[in-house]
C-alpha cells in the first residue's frame, strides 16, 4: 500500500502540522496526550507509509517529552489527539486501538480509594459519589458544602484510563451504590467525551477488543481491568445523569433523595476490599498517665470550666480555666499535662461534657478515666476515681 491517495497525504499533513505545534506547546510536554500518540504512531503507522515533514515532526515533539505529569488535560483544542485522528486511514487499526492512551502504572496503595486521582474523599460509608467530569470549580464547590450523603467527588477527563480509574475506587467501596454525573462533559474538538462513554458503559457493557458499545469518546477501550470488575460495577452502581448540570443545590437535592434509600452494600468484589472494619475492644487492664490526673468542675454561676491539673502524688499542678473544651485542651498539650493517648481522649471527652453542662445548666458528674479503673479504696488518688 502507497500514501498516494488525496485522503492518506492530507492526514499525513495534518499529523504533522500538529504534532509540531504540541512541539511548541508548553502545556503538551508533561500531558500523556503527546507522550502517548508518539508511543502510539511508533507502532502502528509503519515508516514507509510516514512523509519526510511527518518524521521530521515526530523527532521534533519526541525530544519535548518531559516524564508524565498528568493524564490529560483536557484542552479544548488537542495537538496530540488532532494528529493522531488524521492518522486513522494509514494507521494500523488493531495497533491504534491496543494502544489507547497508555499511562504511567498507578500502583495500588493500602486503605480506600486505592488509586490517586482527581477527587475528594468524604466518608467510607456513604452510598453517592459524584463525578463532575471536566468541572474542577464544580468539584470544589461540592467539596465546600460537606454533603453528608456523599462518599466522594472527583473529576474524569479521559473515557479510556480514567473511567478504568473511577470504576477501580468505586467498587473497592461497596456501600457506594450510586454514581451522580454532573458538570459539562469534554466538549472537545477531539471528542473525549468520558460522560456519554461511561453512559454507554452502564447501558451497553463492553464489545470486541475491549471497546465500550455506544461510546462516541475518541477511545473507549477498556484494556486494564478486568471484565468481572466491569461487570460488577454495571450490576451495583447506578448511574444518574445529569450531565450539562451545574447547579450544587439541585445536584445534592438529588444526592440526598438517592441516599434515602439507604441502600444496603454490594457485594465486595473478589479481593477488591481495601478497608476493613475493626471492632472496638476496652482493654483488660489500662496503664496510668505518668504526668497525672485531672480533675474537671463546671463553673455554672460563672460560665466556665476549670481544669485541675495533679501529679499523681496528689499535687495540683495547674489550673486552668476557660468557656469552651478547645480553650482548656490546647494549653494542656502545650504544657505537656498529659503523655497517653488514651487519656488524652478521656480528657477531650470529659471536656466536652463539661462545656456541654455549662450550655444546658445540667448536672455534671466526671466519669472515671479509663487507665485510673480501679477500686476506690485501693486508689485514694481524687474524685475522679470515684
Amino acid at each position: 500500500m502507497g500514501i498516494d491517495t488525496k485522503k492518506d497525504s492530507t492526514g499525513l499533513e495534518i499529523a504533522a502540522d500538529q504534532l509540531l505545534e504540541a512541539a511548541k506547546a508548553r502545556k503538551c510536554w508533561a500531558c500523556n496526550c503527546l507522550g502517548s500518540t508518539l508511543s502510539t504512531i511508533d507502532k502502528a503507522v509503519p515508516k514507509e507509509r510516514q512523509t519526510s515533514k511527518l518524521q521530521e515532526s515526530i523527532e521534533a515533539a519526541k525530544t519535548k517529552v518531559l516524564p508524565q505529569e498528568i493524564e490529560c488535560r483536557g484542552c479544548d483544542i488537542c495537538f496530540p489527539a488532532i494528529a493522531l485522528n488524521a492518522l486513522a486511514d494509514v494507521a494500523d487499526p488493531e495497533a491504534l486501538e491496543a494502544a489507547a492512551c497508555p499511562a504511567e502504572d498507578v500502583t495500588p496503595r493500602d486503605g480506600w480509594p486505592p488509586l490517586a486521582g482527581n477527587y475528594t474523599a468524604l466518608g467510607f460509608q456513604r452510598s453517592v459519589a459524584i463525578c463532575t467530569l471536566n468541572n474542577e470549580d464544580l468539584w470544589g464547590k461540592i467539596v465546600a458544602t460537606q454533603p453528608e450523603s456523599v462518599a466522594v467527588v472527583g473529576m474524569l477527563n479521559t473515557e479510556n484510563l480514567g473511567i478504568e480509574r473511577l470504576i477501580q475506587n468505586i467498587t473497592a467501596n461497596p456501600n457506594i451504590r450510586f454514581l451522580i454525573l454532573c458538570g459539562e462533559d469534554s466538549k472537545r474538538k477531539v471528542g473525549h467525551l468520558p460522560g456519554q462513554s461511561l453512559l454507554a458503559l452502564s447501558k451497553n457493557g463492553i464489545g470486541d477488543r475491549h471497546k465500550i458499545i455506544g461510546a462516541k469518546g475518541r477511545r473507549p477501550v477498556l484494556r486494564n481491568i478486568e471484565s468481572g470488575m466491569i461487570d460488577h460495577f454495571i450490576e451495583n452502581v447506578e448511574i444518574i445523569d445529569m450531565i450539562g448540570e451545574i447547579s450544587v443545590d439541585r445536584i445534592l437535592s438529588v444526592s440526598a433523595s438517592h441516599a434515602e434509600k439507604n441502600p444496603i452494600p454490594s457485594a465486595t468484589y473478589l479481593g477488591n476490599q481495601t478497608v476493613s472494619v475493626v471492632s472496638g475492644t476496652i482493654p483488660d487492664r489500662m496503664v496510668s498517665d505518668p504526668n497525672g490526673y485531672f480533675v474537671i468542675y463546671p463553673d455554672q454561676k460563672r460560665g466556665i470550666i476549670s481544669l485541675e491539673h495533679f501529679s499523681n502524688d496528689g499535687v495540683l499542678t495547674t489550673l486552668i480555666e476557660g468557656k469552651t473544651a478547645s480553650e482548656l485542651y490546647h494549653p494542656t498539650i502545650e504544657r505537656k499535662l498529659l503523655s497517653r493517648l488514651d487519656h488524652a481522649c478521656y480528657l477531650g471527652r470529659e471536656l466536652a461534657r463539661a462545656e456541654q453542662s455549662i450550655k444546658t445548666g445540667e448536672k455534671y458528674t466526671q466519669d472515671a478515666a479509663p487507665e485510673r479503673i480501679v477500686s476506690s479504696e485501693s486508689c485514694g488518688c481524687s474524685n475522679e476515681c470515684k
